[in-house]
């Protein structure tokens, strides 16, 4: 069955009997439909929403055949959906955090799976952006906060402001550990930063046959500051963690937990320095690609990992490592 999107200059249509062919199709002529990525006065409706991030997506996937690394176009597309609050459903909003959902529509045509996509927000009034956002580079100091990490490496250099990385984390039981291979990437300004990643095929770090791979469709974080020691922290989610969890029981899980984790994040903030001053302090490879001695991959090598191929895994047979 054929699937058309009309764009603002051409009809694409995407064969999707089997394995998806997109190995002619140029990213950059993929067009952007004619919606604002801006946030402005009118509210995009529920349908131009969809749209851009359905552009989004196959853009991406475009990408994968040409260069993997997200262009400026994708980090515009993060900011919008981070400062924008159209078609996001408020669920908390307490203590200066912020959590919103939005519900992939029921018109068929969306891509991925039913989770929904996540955005929390907090106002931090004693940590500065920069320190946020080294705290969330630095790997070291990540094994020292985050309490569910079993196992964390970054794995190779695919551009200055890109890598490849490993995560694999605890799970409460009797739900099974998880782990992710993703591609992070990173833009920085004067007044902002972005961090975003989703899930890739890396040939070196297949699925485990002890852990359950999950998918990240794109998840990031935008950092403004908002003073020399303050800052608003963003933090957007859609990922899957696929296995034979109840996608509603994910989507309630996701929302209670968020709250958690940026509690956690802010006062690993707090903490950071005192730690750094100890560890490294003058070794910040995200800010120093000189100083980065990962190996460098060619990006081709790599391909966005779809879910599909994730979804009937068996978690009966998974050990418990945590």
């Amino acid at each position: 069955m054929g699937m058309a999107q009309e764009f603002s200059s051409k009809k694409i249509l995407f064969d999707l009997i089997g394995t998806i062919t997109l190995t002619n199709i140029d990213a950059n002529a993929i067009t952007q439909p004619k919606v604002s990525l801006d946030s402005g006065p009118r509210a995009h409706t529920p349908d131009e929403e969809e749209r851009l991030h359905v552009w989004l997506f196959w853009r991406l996937a475009a990408m994968s055949f040409s260069s993997i690394l997200p262009d400026e176009a994708a980090f515009a597309d993060f900011r919008s959906q981070c400062l924008s609050i159209d078609n996001w459903h408020s669920k908390y909003n307490n203590h200066g955090m912020q959590v919103w959902v939005q519900i992939p529509g029921d018109k068929g045509n969306h891509v991925g799976p039913k989770v929904h996509k996540l955005k929390c927000k907090i106002a931090i009034k004693d940590v500065s952006a920069a320190v946020m956002y080294d705290v969330l580079h630095d790997g070291q100091y990540r094994k020292k906060w985050d309490p569910n990490v079993l196992e964390s490496f970054d794995i190779a250099r695919v551009s200055a402001c890109a890598d490849i990385g490993y995560y694999a984390w605890c799970c409460p039981k009797p739900i099974k550990n998880r782990d992710l291979v993703t591609l992070r990437s990173w833009r920085v300004t004067d007044d902002e930063y972005v961090i975003i990643n989703f899930s890739v095929k890396h040939p070196k770090y297949p699925p485990r046959r002890d852990l359950v791979r999950a998918i990240s469709i794109l998840t990031g974080y935008y950092i403004k500051p908002t003073g020399p020691n303050s800052c608003t922290f963003t933090y957007l989610s859609h990922a899957d963690p696929k296995g034979s969890l109840p996608k509603w029981l994910v989507n309630k899980a996701s929302q209670v937990l968020a709250p958690r984790v940026l509690k956690s994040v802010h006062k690993a903030g707090q903490e950071y320095p005192a730690w750094k001053r100890q560890n490294s302090p003058a070794q910040k490879p995200w800010l120093y690609p000189e100083q980065n001695t990962l190996p460098l991959m060619d990006p081709a090598e790599l391909s966005i990992q779809r879910g599909d191929s994730l979804e009937n895994v068996d978690e009966s047979s998974k050990t418990e490592e945590c």
